[in-house]
């Protein structure tokens, strides 16, 4: 018989210790991939979403990511389409690219003052029909929707004039009831004795006057559309004021984003913040096919740009939204503290079972040494046990968790995560990535051989004499 087909009778010579211990490396390869493929499933729908609203790539002029929040216009790109032409027109890119488009960053003063309510903004102009398609990027086929899905359904690009503002904006402005939101309270009653002096009641009255002056006259806020007014400061340094017909609210998932952000047309925002001159943007989106092109992507873009005599920065996603790294770094962090908590469940079951056959077997072991065995095949036997045990737990484990993920996947759970508003379908993702089972599958059985490995070399060094004196 060869060493294997020995090891295979010899672990079943105890059935119960070896079925416990079987078990213990099943469970072990269960909890590690099914935590493996939630892992994959949050990951890559933040992924998915974060694609979704930020594209893989920022294009900006050089200096615009570090300082750029504080002066836009400072840093905005002339000539915009001549760019987006560059880069959809390079052979390298085009297979690569999904989407190549432009958008504004902004901030101003929103206002209603039919309400006498104003707030400070931070805005988005975006080309509504890219939005479209960016939102459709699902390269893993999860079930996960973009956080501003809705916003991009109520902007078209003939409709310069729409935009969509948080509920919480919506809030302060006091266009819950003309806009039908949910859950929105009422303002609390104003005090009738307030100081002659007070600043709050006096920025109000002025935005007002300033929207007298330069925008059309005021719409009537019960209208069929409802309007609001955006003030900023244009490009040249001087107060521009455009009117904003507001399509619908949305959650934004944080509520210090939802309380300041509007989305609109990529043109009425480059209205607002450059008034009659020339059009510009803060940022070229870029989109690709799959995620793994990001290096090359990056790369061409930085080559393209340097041969054209181009000032621009290019920054992927994982730079333009700090947390990504940190909540990829927390789950790589769990999964590794969970994987290394398995592996020493197994190393001491495996060591503990291997043990025991040991001392039982210690009188067969002094018989084979008698009969001319050498401690290399006392060594290689029990080792080989011990990994045979570890392949028939693993592979248990692996169809065990297979089935699980598969049961989960066609339950139609659903969720709803940090960022995200609406419920999600839930699933793991295990099947797409075969590195994580091969290398859990891997792991095990090499643990288990190497748990085998001490109490073979003890059995290996017994005394001929003592071990068939052994009772």
């Amino acid at each position: 018989m060869t060493t294997l087909e020995i090891a295979f009778r010899n672990i079943f010579r105890n059935r119960r210790r070896s079925l416990m211990t079987l078990m213990t490396i099943c469970i072990g390869a269960v909890a590690t991939l099914i935590f493996a493929g939630f892992m994959n499933y949050m990951l890559l729908g933040y992924q998915t979403v974060t694609v979704e609203r930020t594209g893989h790539l920022a294009i900006s002029q050089n200096g615009y990511f570090d300082f750029g929040a504080g002066n836009p216009t400072a840093y905005s790109i002339r000539k915009y389409k001549d760019i987006v032409r560059l880069v959809e027109n390079d052979p390298v890119l085009r297979p690569m690219t999904a989407v190549v488009t432009p958008t504004l960053s902004l901030v101003g003063i929103a206002g209603n003052y039919s309400a006498d309510a104003s707030k400070t903004f931070f805005g988005q102009g975006v080309v509504p029909a890219d939005g479209d398609h960016m939102r459709q990027w699902n390269e893993y086929g999860l079930g996960v929707d973009g956080r501003f899905n809705k916003q991009r359904y109520l902007l078209a690009n003939d409709d310069i004039d729409g935009g969509v503002v948080g509920t919480g904006l919506a809030r302060i402005l006091r266009l819950c009831e003309p806009l039908h939101i949910d859950g929105c309270p009422s303002p609390p009653k104003e005090k009738k004795n307030r100081p002659a002096m007070d600043i709050a009641s006096v920025a109000p009255e002025d935005f007002t006057s300033l929207v007298a002056e330069i925008a059309p006259p005021p719409q009537d806020n019960s209208a069929e559309e409802l309007h609001i007014d955006l003030l900023a400061a244009t490009s040249g340094g001087t107060p521009n004021v455009v009117s904003l017909t507001v399509k619908g609210a949305d959650y934004m998932g944080i509520k210090e984003v939802d309380d300041n952000f509007i989305l609109m047309n990529l043109e009425r925002a480059q209205q607002l913040l450059y008034g009659r001159n020339e059009h510009e943007v803060t940022s070229i989106v870029v989109q690709l096919h799959k995620t793994e092109d990001l290096p090359q992507a990056h790369a061409q873009l930085v080559s393209l740009f340097k041969t054209h005599g181009l000032d621009l920065e290019v920054h992927d996603f994982t730079d333009l939204v700090s947390q990504y790294k940190q909540v990829e770094g927390m789950y790589q962090f769990i999964f590794l503290f969970i994987s290394m908590i398995m592996v020493i469940i197994v190393l001491f079951t495996v060591v503990n079972t291997m043990s025991m056959s040991v001392m039982e077997r210690t009188a067969e072991i002094g018989t084979l040494r008698a009969l001319g065995v050498q401690r290399g095949g006392i060594r290689r036997q029990f080792v080989a046990e011990g990994w045979v045990l570890g392949v028939i737990g693993a592979t248990a484990g692996v169809a065990l968790a297979s089935g699980i993920t598969i049961a989960i996947n066609h339950a139609s759970f659903t969720f709803t995560p940090p960022g995200v508003v609406r419920p999600i379908p839930f699933s793991l993702y295990l099947f797409g990535d075969s590195g994580i089972i091969l290398k859990t599958w891997l792991s095990l059985t090499v643990v288990a051989a190497i748990a085998a490995f001490v109490p073979a070399h003890r059995a290996a060094k017994m005394p001929v004499v003592d071990a068939l004196r052994h009772v």
